[in-house]
Order: structure tokens, then sequence, then C-alpha cells
């Protein structure tokens, strides 16, 4: 069971950190990239950004970071063994807001920028733009700063705990 444990602290430490260079990797060279690009390019680009996320990998990593941070957190409790329940609550925490965060804003923008329809017929693709993007953006950074965190606070876990 200690193998268990300490299995679940790596997967939820590589999850967390793989979705936390995501959201990184958006905030300094995506959203950056395009903030200089015209306005049909960043509708047009951002919606098939968002249909392309939408698989497998993402969501092993996206999804897979609440559950083995979740699960390695229920068998630190549970099982015991080793250091690090306080940074392991805390990155549990730190994931938890990050999930409502893009539950409750990105995703949202994102449908709304898919409402939108095709680029081509959107007939203020500048009014379609700003309801979108500095919105999407502030969200985007401020889940970035968390899943840092809650990454941080499970690599302080693991040092914590040491091997099985």
């Amino acid at each position: 069971m200690e193998t268990v444990r300490f299995a679940a602290l790596v997967a939820a430490t590589l999850t967390v950190g793989l979705v936390s260079g995501l959201f990184y990797g958006f905030s300094v060279a995506v959203m950056p990239g395009l903030r200089a690009s015209a306005d049909r390019t960043v509708v047009e680009t951002m919606q098939r950004i968002n249909v392309a996320i939408l698989n497998g990998w993402f969501l092993l990593g996206y999804v897979g970071a609440l559950v083995f941070t979740g699960l390695a957190l229920a068998l630190r409790l549970v099982v015991g063994g080793g250091g690090g329940t306080a940074p392991l609550a805390g990155a549990f925490v730190a994931y938890v807001l990050v999930v409502l965060v893009t539950a409750r804003v990105n995703i949202p923008l994102n449908n709304a920028l898919a409402q939108a329809g095709p680029v081509e017929r959107i007939a203020d693709p500048a009014a379609v733009r700003r309801a979108f993007e500095g919105p999407w953006v502030r969200a985007n950074t401020g889940r970035t700063v968390l899943c840092t965190v809650a990454f941080g606070l499970l690599v302080w876990a693991l040092v914590l705990d040491g091997q099985p």
C-alpha cells in the first residue's frame, strides 16, 4: 500500500506539472503571440484550439491531476507514512480552485466563442474578441498561478515523503 501511496503522489505531481505547463505556455507565449494578431485571426485560432484541446491526452492530465492529487491526499490520511500532509492538502485545494476557475470562467468563454460561429460570418469580430480575450487571459493567469502553487506543493510533499 505504501508503493501505491507513493505512486499516486508521483502521478499527481506529473499531471499537475503538465497542466501547469500548459497554462503557463498560454500565459507566456500563445496569448501574447495572438495579442498583435487581427481580430478574426484571434477568434479563429482560439476556436480551433478549443476544439483541438478536447482530447484524451489533455483529459488525462487535467482530470488525472484532480484524481491523483485527491487519491494521494486520501491515501496519506488513511495509510499514513511519509510526511507532507499539509502540502498535499494545499495542492488539492489549489487544484480544485483551478478546476473551478476553468469551469466558471474559461469554459463559458470558450463556449461563447464557439457560439459566435464561423469567423467569416461574424459581423463584428472585434466585439467577439473583446468579450473573450481580456477575461480569458485574466482567468488563465489566475489558474496558472494556482496550478503552479499546486505543483510546488506536490514537489514539496515528494521531498518530505522520500521513497517508499
